[in-house]
């Protein structure tokens, strides 16, 4: 470890602990077999070891890492992070995944823990993307060992892991030491040949390996037979061999001991365990068992949990005895018990001592208090019981832990106190509301809110007007509790907005509004935001642009800029809704200067600019600097995080590809949208299934769309609405395509009667964008029937709207029929020169859906190459060889192919090549 750099919200003991790398213990049996198999792994993504308790997988990796490379011109620079159940909350796991890199990377991930540590942190793609670009960057080979991984088990934390295994960097390589396989895609990375595995199997002891650490090592001097059958009763294990050999120092009926004890793992360690405490005195044997509650050991902590001083004697004593202690720093000044000795102490304690346990625990909590320590003090205050303490400090923690983004944590804490005691604690309360709207969960979010409202009229240890047996009311933190009222304004507003209910969000928000202090920013900015969205979901625009702007602009005060820009999406979205494509262009313009404008990487918000833009120049029909905008999206995606809604690129992409005439790549792109979409609180005007069902009517699928129309229960009596103004939209355009394939007079009635009330409500709503596509298809209903001059009424109408804002694709999608009714519309001089313009972007969309048409950009002659053997059962490693290349080459060419393509995996990317005929012009050159 080349020194612990100082990450802020982390305790610096702790961090050196948890970062420190087991140096090699005296003596220990070479193990050159298990040593070349780790060296050999460092060539694949992920060497996994995995094996029960005891069988010495930290002590491998450590002696292994001791070592250095098996090459002597190689580099290799190893980053350690011992785990614990803490580190289930993601933002603490990857702030101290970042911080071991550190250790040998010194300022690698900055802007990634500025992501974590932000007053509103972003997506977790956003912090990997981000720190893998710093990790792309590094020269030398890093090795990550992530010790004790099976104490990790929830799911956002293993999703985060398999990310950085897809996109592991080249020069990196994860080690994973654990009792339990990870929830991670091993059989993927098993058949890639990505995976390096050594089990209970290989760590086993051999004979020769258990005779040398017990007669080399241990100095027993035991007969070659009494080894065997040492080694035979443990099966080669570890632990076992170690506690026996422990057991028989200073033995002279060594036979007879080892005749006397047989049986499963958990009888050998409890009979082994028993020995070895006999022979210690009553003195050492009360130091251990008290002291087996705590997780570390320190000379001071262990002085307050035993209520005795010489607890750092104690322990370098226990240390020179090799009594199953581990340094966890290189001034041995914390250690930790093996952890099969510490669950046989700790099970003794609870048999002999159980009345002792809370105390020792609580000893534990004001300790770790004291010395600054708080989320170790929670824990054992938790551990021993002691709920009242808990309570207070989790109190205390929270404002800490919302900058951390440690919603997880919090959440574990408050579910582990009694129901009864949040319920007296209003603070508390409304911390667990807003732990659980953070995750989108709003079952009990109203029950906590009703448990801290019930006390704001009652002032603390008050009892008046409580029911008989009511606890009294515990305020710890009076600026929270003197916030809780707007707080569960707020928090109504965003519950309301979720369920869908507009005028409860409207009044909590206007609430939250009215107790906000006028420089409060940030109380200021969240209830004028939610205002904004209501409105937008209910149709009315300018009130929805009005007030979110003005949230935005609050929070912009605040210092809130990562969200200001991301947010720009939502105004942008309003101002096409409304048909002002230009000021929704300036939108994005300025989101994109704010994201670009800052020394360092451009902030989160950057990719998602690009994409709106993306859109608006495909609506003017400059295709290639829409496909710009995507490929600057999807490679800012890498450096400064993915979009905030991720769904958005796959859907901008299959707009292209249906510009491009190729129906079947944007169907895929659209499952892949849906696949993506995460509800949020912006409206989903757009549905992603809509947008198929629009797909598969150019296909002329008109199956697929009418089940889609079942499956959504529409109808042309519905009750109109804005929130679904685009399904009913598509709705019509299915009956016009029913009626052009079954000439049902029924069909073309429903259709142009749905159209009239549609334009009806989106004229009165003032959305434009919505009344030209309307009117289109008013237009195109009247052509269908054979009826052009009726057509052209509402065509000129739609024409008059468009031209100012530079529309051109909203006719050119329409195809062939509407070029027709342009071509009429030219002859009677309706919008002349505008209507010239279109025309010619019929041409150019003609000669841009050959066959052989341009990407985005040009694939290079190496990365046609690559496609070629993409196309083959050929693992990379393999593809690297027949190209006599390196596998991070074949990796960062693959990469460019994937992103040029508009592709997310190699099997789509082999199938988009040969839409565009590019395999047969690739061809094989080594370099």
């Amino acid at each position: 470890m080349t020194g612990c750099q100082q990450v802020p919200g982390l305790p610096t003991p702790l961090l050196e602990i948890k970062l420190y790398v087991p140096r090699s213990q005296r003596g220990l049996v070479p193990r050159p077999r298990l040593s070349e198999r780790l060296d050999r792994g460092i060539a694949s993504k992920l060497t996994l070891v995995s094996a029960p308790a005891g069988f010495g997988k930290s002590t491998l990796l450590a002696e292994w890492l001791a070592a250095g490379p098996a090459a002597p011109t190689s580099e290799r620079s190893a980053a350690w992070l011992s785990l614990d159940r803490g580190d289930n909350d993601p933002a603490s796991f990857w702030t101290y995944v970042i911080a071991a890199l550190r250790t040998v990377a010194p300022g690698v991930g900055a802007s990634a823990l500025a992501l974590l540590q932000a007053p509103q942190p972003p997506p977790m793609e956003t912090v990997f993307t981000t720190l893998l670009n710093d990790l792309g960057a590094i020269a030398s080979d890093i090795v990550l060992v992530l010790d004790d991984y099976h104490v990790i088990d929830t799911r956002d934390v293993q999703d985060g892991m398999a990310f950085l295994l897809d996109h592991l960097p080249p020069r990196l390589h994860l080690v994973i030491a654990t009792r339990a396989d990870p929830a991670l895609p091993l059989a993927r990375l098993r058949a890639r040949g990505e995976l390096v595995e050594i089990r209970a199997a290989e760590l086993r002891f051999t004979p020769d390996e258990a005779a040398a650490y017990l007669n080399g090592v241990m100095g027993l001097q035991l007969t070659a037979r009494d080894v065997a059958a040492l080694e035979g009763r443990t099966e080669g294990w570890i632990a076992a061999l170690q506690l026996a050999a422990l057991s028989m120092r200073g033995r002279d009926d060594v036979a007879s001991f080892i005749a006397g004890f047989a049986g499963d793992d958990r009888y050998v360690v409890d009979y082994l365990v028993e020995e070895v405490l006999q022979r210690q005195s009553d003195h050492v044997q009360a130091f251990l068992l008290q002291t087996s509650v705590l997780s570390r050991l320190s000379g001071p902590l262990c002085d307050a949990v035993t209520g005795r001083g010489g607890g750092k004697a104690m322990l370098e004593a226990l240390d020179r005895g090799n009594l199953f202690l581990v340094p966890l720093d290189d001034r041995r000044q914390w250690y930790r018990y093996h952890h099969l000795f510490a669950d046989v102490l700790q099970a003794r304690l609870l048999d002999e001592q159980p009345d002792q346990v809370p105390d020792l625990h609580r000893r534990a909590s004001a300790w770790y208090e004291q010395n600054g320590e708080r989320s170790e003090a929670i824990d054992h205050a938790l551990a021993g019981k002691d709920f009242e303490t808990a309570a207070d400090l989790v109190e205390l923690a929270i404002p800490a832990l919302r900058r951390g983004r440690q919603d997880a944590t919090l959440r574990r804490w408050l579910e582990a106190l009694p129901e009864e005691l949040i319920q007296a604690r209003p603070v508390l309360s409304i911390g667990h509301a807003g732990a659980l709207m953070v995750r989108g969960e709003i079952e009990g979010v109203e029950a906590r809110l009703r448990d801290a409202e019930r006390w704001l009229d009652t002032p603390p240890g008050a009892r008046e007007g409580l029911p008989a047996g009511a606890a009294e009311m515990v305020v710890v933190d009076e600026e929270a509790f003197r916030g809780i009222p707007a707080a569960i304004a707020l928090y109504r507003a965003g519950r309301a907005l979720i369920l869908g209910d507009m005028a409860g969000t409207m009044t909590h928000a206007r609430r939250a509004l009215d107790l906000a202090d006028e420089d409060d920013h940030v109380g200021r900015g969240g209830p004028a935001a939610l205002l904004g969205l209501a409105y937008w979901t209910s149709g009315d625009l300018d009130a929805g642009h009005r007030w979110y702007a003005d949230g935005m602009a609050s929070l912009e005060q605040a210092g809130y800029h990562t969200d200001v820009i991301g947010c720009a999406m939502a105004l942008a979205d309003i101002r096409i809704a409304q048909g002002r494509l230009r000021e929704a262009m300036s939108t994005y313009e300025r989101g994109l200067q704010r994201a670009t404008e800052q020394a360092a990487l451009p902030l989160r918000g950057a990719a998602d600019m690009h994409v709106g833009m993306s859109a608006l120049f495909r609506e003017r029909n400059d295709l290639d600097a829409a496909g710009r905008h995507l490929l600057t999206s999807r490679e800012l995606g890498e450096h400064a995080g993915l979009p905030q809604n991720r769904y958005r690129w796959p859907v901008a992409m299959a707009r292209m590809r249906e510009a491009e005439g190729d129906l079947g790549g944007a169907l895929d792109l659209l499952n892949e949208a849906e696949r993506l979409y995460v509800s949020d609180f912006f409206p989903n005007v757009r549905p992603v299934p809509a947008l198929r069902a629009r797909v598969w009517v150019a296909q002329g699928e008109l199956g697929e769309a009418l089940g889609w129309v079942r499956e959504k229960g529409l109808s042309v009596a519905d009750d109109l609405s804005y929130l679904r103004e685009f399904e009913h939209i598509t709705l019509a355009r299915v009956l016009l395509a029913r009626y052009k394939s079954e000439r049902t007079a029924g069909a073309i009635h429903e259709a142009t009667a749905l159209l009239a009330r549609l334009l009806q409500a989106a004229e009165e709503g003032e959305r434009t964008g919505s009344v030209i596509e309307i009117l289109v298809l008013q237009a195109l209903a009247h052509q269908v029937r054979g009826d052009i001059p009726a057509a052209l009424m509402p065509l000129e109408h739609a024409l008059t709207l468009a031209e100012p804002e530079g529309y051109v694709r909203i006719f050119v999608d329409e195809g062939p029929p509407m070029a027709t009714l342009l071509k009429a519309a030219a002859k009677r001089g309706i919008a002349a020169n505008y209507v010239r313009r279109l025309l010619t972007a019929f041409g150019r969309t003609e000669d841009s859906t050959s066959p052989r048409q341009a990407l985005i950009e040009p694939l290079s002659e190496r990365e046609l190459d690559v496609l070629r053997l993409l196309g083959t059962d050929l693992a990379g490693p393999e593809i690297a060889r027949e190209l006599i290349v390196s596998l991070s080459t074949v990796r960062t060419h693959t990469k460019r192919i994937y992103a040029k393509l508009g592709v997310n995996n190699r099997r789509a990317a082999v199938r988009r090549a040969a839409e565009l005929d590019l395999l047969s012009r690739s061809r094989h050159r080594p370099a």
